[in-house]
């Protein structure tokens, strides 16, 4: 009543004895943690639950250097906490069974029974948590991403990539501070082939909630570099139950799409996460990368080695037959020689016979066409003679035909002016004088 109120406390308490009234028993539960922590040995988790009828895996929005999935709004949510009592018991089973830690993220079945506190209010408290539905859920997920990209066509890609014949510029993934990455490096220098690797360490995250997004950021850094042979991502020590960042779907989207081979070198026996699946080549450790490495360059100087020896086999046997060849050559070159000698002086011979031959007919030719030129040539000149004196008789009959003075006879004058003979009256000015030949003598005028 308005005029009879209870305090919070009382309310509170009677919150308390309805839930233990009305729900005394423990529950089974399915959830997913949002949040996991541990604090003085007992463990505070958020619990939360999505829309059973939306993506698990995500949907539309994307991020990362190739685009991974968000999900949508949860539709429940809850605190939980197992006391250090039952933790320090349930922890070691659970993270021995299923080879992880509890991280956010992860689907869990928890038995529960509910606490209500007057100063703290509601909570589940955990007393047990079966790992068996984990691993199902687990397994489920990595199954659900390997179908993903194989159906994206992105599984195998790095499969399709080679490694460079001289692959010596190696990015490096992997923690400054981690034994694996000194092993590594440690690996490659002391190599017993002295061969010179250069590597340049990418640091990352490689352990925990922030393990995808840490390589994922180092893959990008890569990606903007071009000097690169190839990438090795390693991680050497820790627990097996912190590699839960290997199986994300962005990760191994990132992974799969790189145009460089990536080698992956986790250290764990346990079976393949997904990077290692869709990585290029997967080894157990840092040490075995570096094997690998090592190993591939002694390989191709090995085949280097061999091609060599081949091709120096393969010399030496054509000088030896070049050789075997020369010396039959010289030794059968005097009597080719002498052949050829005898084959070209006879040639020789024959030749000027020939030639002299041609001469003595050319000769004999000549000579009697000589002779008949000779015979010939008082008859042409004769003739020739004849031929030009009535042509001179001709031109000279000509000439009389037209010597002017036979025109003066005819009666015909003709005028002059200064020496020219006059053709028209154009030519004539007022005062020229002028002047006429006739048959017999001649006259001057002046023209008025």
């Amino acid at each position: 009543m308005k005029n009879n109120p209870i305090t919070l406390y009382e309310l509170n308490r009677l919150v308390k004895e309805v839930i233990e009234s009305e729900m005394p028993n423990e529950y089974w539960v399915e959830a997913e943690l949002s949040e996991c922590r541990e604090s003085r040995g007992h463990c505070y988790m958020e619990l939360i639950q999505y829309d059973e009828n939306g993506d698990s895996l995500g949907t539309a929005k994307n991020s990362g250097l190739f685009g991974t999935p968000t999900r949508s709004g949860p539709i429940a949510k809850a605190s939980a906490k197992c006391w250090a009592s039952k933790w320090m018991v349930i922890r070691p089973y659970f993270e021995r069974t299923t080879g992880q830690q509890l991280h956010a993220g992860m689907k869990v079945l928890l038995r529960v029974y509910p606490q209500f506190h007057e100063a703290y209010g509601f909570s589940w408290i955990v007393t047990d948590i079966d790992p068996t539905y984990t691993m199902g859920d687990m397994a489920r997920k990595r199954q659900e991403i390997i179908r993903q990209l194989k159906e994206a066509g992105i599984f195998d890609l790095q499969k399709e990539l080679r490694l460079p014949l001289f692959c010596q510029h190696i990015a490096v993934i992997s923690s400054e501070t981690a034994a694996g990455y000194g092993d590594f490096c440690n690996q490659l220098a002391d190599n017993p082939y002295g061969f010179q690797f250069q590597t340049q360490l990418f640091p990352a995250i490689m352990q925990g909630e922030g393990t995808a997004q840490s390589i994922i950021t180092a893959l990008e850094k890569i990606y903007n570099h071009v000097d690169f042979d190839c990438v090795v991502i390693i991680r050497g020590g820790g627990a097996t139950s912190d590699l839960s960042g290997f199986d994300a779907l962005e990760l191994a989207e990132n992974v799969a799409n790189f145009p460089l081979p990536i080698i992956t070198g986790i250290g764990h026996d346990r079976d393949e996460s997904v990077v290692d699946m869709v990585s290029h080549i997967r080894v157990k450790t840092p040490t075995a990368a570096a094997a690998l490495l090592i190993s591939h360059l002694k390989e191709i100087l090995d085949t280097i080695n061999d091609t060599q020896e081949h091709l120096t086999r393969y010399a030496q046997q054509k000088l030896s037959t070049a050789n075997y060849q020369l010396s039959a050559i010289a030794i059968a070159l005097p009597r080719i020689f002498s052949t050829v000698k005898i084959h070209q002086e006879a040639r020789i011979d024959s030749l000027y016979s020939r030639l002299a031959h041609c001469c003595s007919d050319k000769t004999s030719s000549l000579s009697s066409r000589l002779t008949a030129l000779e015979e010939r040539l008082p008859m042409l000149i004769e003739r020739r003679l004849l031929s030009e004196c009535h042509r001179l008789q001709l031109i000279e009959e000509k000439t009389k035909g037209l010597d002017p003075r036979l025109l003066l006879k005819r009666g015909y004058s003709i005028t002059l002016h200064q020496g020219k003979v006059i053709r028209s009256s154009e030519q004539l000015h007022q005062g020229d004088e002028i002047e006429t030949l006739l048959e017999k003598g001649t006259i001057k005028s002046i023209i008025k």
